[in-house]
Formats: C-alpha cells, structure tokens, sequence
C-alpha cells in the first residue's frame, strides 16, 4: 500500500466527512477509498473513522493520525518543492478559497491566466463564504472581502471593494426612486447574510445614517441578490467589482449615488509567511499585479 496515499485520501476523508465526496476530489472509486482508509487503519491498529449513515466523525486515533499525517503531507510537498527547483517550474497543486461572487466575476479567469503561465502547476478552488480553519482544511490561500481580516492570519491586500445600491429600471418606475436613506423604509431591500443584513449604512460629508431595512430577500451571496434585482426584486447593495457590466448597459441604475457606503478590500490570507511554497509567493504576486489600479 503507498502510505503518503492512504494519508492524504484519510485527510481528505476527515475534511469532508464523506467517503464520496473525496473520491470525487481525488478522481478515485468510492471502493478505494474505502480500501485506503481500512488499510491505515489495519496498518496503525486503530479504529481512525466512526462511520454512521449520515456523518463520518474522527476518533481520538484518528484525530491524531490526522494531525501527524497532515505534517507528513507537508513535509513531502516542501520536500518536492524544493527538489523540483532546479528548473524553475511551478508545479503541485494549490488549494484556494473565495467567496462565488469574486470567483465568478474575476477569479476564475485571473487563475485561468495563471495557470496558462505554469502548465505544471493545478489549483483546486472551494467557492463558499463560511468560515474554514485553513490548515486542517488544507487550504494554502483564501480570498476573502473584510474590513477587519482575521488577525491570526497573514493579510495581503488585493484591492478595494466598494459597494453601491442598484435596482432595475422597471422596479423604479414602479416603486420610485428613493431621494434620501430614509426613504429605503418604504423599499422592497435584497440583503447579503453577512455584510449589513438588516441595517445599511451611508455617509456624506459629515452625515453618517444608519437605516433599519425592511429585507424582503436575503442571501450569502452576491450574486444571487444580483440575479433578484435583474427581475425587478428590489434594491440590492452589490459590490462595484461585480457591477461595471449591468450599469453600462443600464440593466440596473444606481440608487442614491450621492451617499458612500462602507468600503471593504479584497484579501488574501494564508496561515504563515513561514515555509511559504514558490508557487503561493508567485500566485499572490501575480493577483496583486492583476488587481492593481481596477476601477472597481
């Protein structure tokens, strides 16, 4: 049995919870990885998974076997990194994080760009808002939009992110344009989970206004509330970088546009700068390089 496999297919296994959905990742038959893990476990003589029909859970063996695999996996990644150096290709893979919205708008295709420049080199994105412990997830870079990053994570800033409100042209005639924040109470309001679900808000000048929303829809993400707006649903706060499109062809209006509302940037965060692989400096020096000086 390759043992560094079994390792990395059970610290698959424990991230997920599901025998599926790693065989899925990792491109391999449900049966082998079944097999894998019951051979690490027959190698260590340790009962390392507790297996129900509906969750797979670790057991005290296997939260350790975890922890001492997951070093292990590390130690052969800096170990192929550093061997492979000779030639300057980038190579292995990366694992990244970020929100649907950025992925969709812009991530997506900076990697593509990316990748085109080192054919040897693979990433693998989970698109998604919650909350991850990098390291046990194994997630070498996350992009994440914050006003506040986690402090126990290494910050770098990849832009700003400002927000606008949009509606449709049809909601407008409909409903009216609201002159003033106060004049949101009488809106329907599309809200995000995460950033100001119920309250909104602006500044001008010296005004500061906090408005108590009446949130019709809400979502975690940016562009599910985008898609709700293009059908008349209501006023959305959006973030610019996702909106160039749609106000240029006036799909949507801007509301308010004489009030500021609160600015956030664009991170991304990894756990240390220490043993830092070549290919995550030269992927975050390449989105820094890709989003500098956007308009958005």
């Amino acid at each position: 049995m390759d043992r560094l496999t079994a390792m990395r297919v059970f610290c698959e296994v424990a991230a997920s919870g599901s025998f599926s959905a790693t065989a899925d990742k990792l491109d391999m038959s449900r049966a082998m990885v079944t097999r894998y893990v019951s051979e690490l476990e027959a190698w260590l003589q340790a009962r390392l998974l507790q297996r129900t029909t509906r969750s797979v859970t670790l057991t005290d063996a296997g939260e350790q076997c975890l922890r001492r695999s997951q070093q292990m996996l590390a130690l052969m990644d800096d170990m192929e990194e550093e061997t492979s150096s000779d030639d300057a290709e980038l190579r292995g893979q990366l694992r990244l994080t970020c929100s649907m919205s950025f992925a969709f708008s812009h991530l997506a295709q900076a990697i593509s760009r990316f990748l085109s420049q080192h054919p040897r080199l693979k990433i693998d994105l989970h698109v998604g808002d919650g909350a991850l412990n990098l390291v046990e997830a194994r997630i070498d870079l996350a992009i994440r939009i914050s006003s506040e990053p986690d402090p126990l994570l290494i910050a770098r800033p990849l832009a700003a992110c400002e927000s606008v409100l949009v509606a449709s042209p049809a909601y407008l005639r409909k409903m009216g344009t609201p002159q003033r924040p106060e004049d949101l109470l009488a809106h329907r309001c599309l809200s995000h989970a995460n950033f100001g679900r119920n309250t909104w808000r602006f500044t001008r000048g010296d005004e500061q206004v906090a408005i108590d929303i009446n949130s019709h829809f809400s979502a975690n993400d940016a562009t599910v509330l985008l898609q709700a707006a293009l059908a008349d649903g209501g006023i959305a706060m959006q973030p610019t970088y996702l909106m160039a499109d749609h106000l240029q062809t006036d799909a949507l209006q801007t509301v308010l546009p004489g009030w500021q509302l609160p600015s956030m940037s664009i991170y991304a965060l990894f756990p240390s700068r220490r043993h830092l692989s070549p290919a995550v400096r030269a992927l975050l020096d390449f989105l820094v390089a890709e989003f500098a000086g956007r308009p958005w």
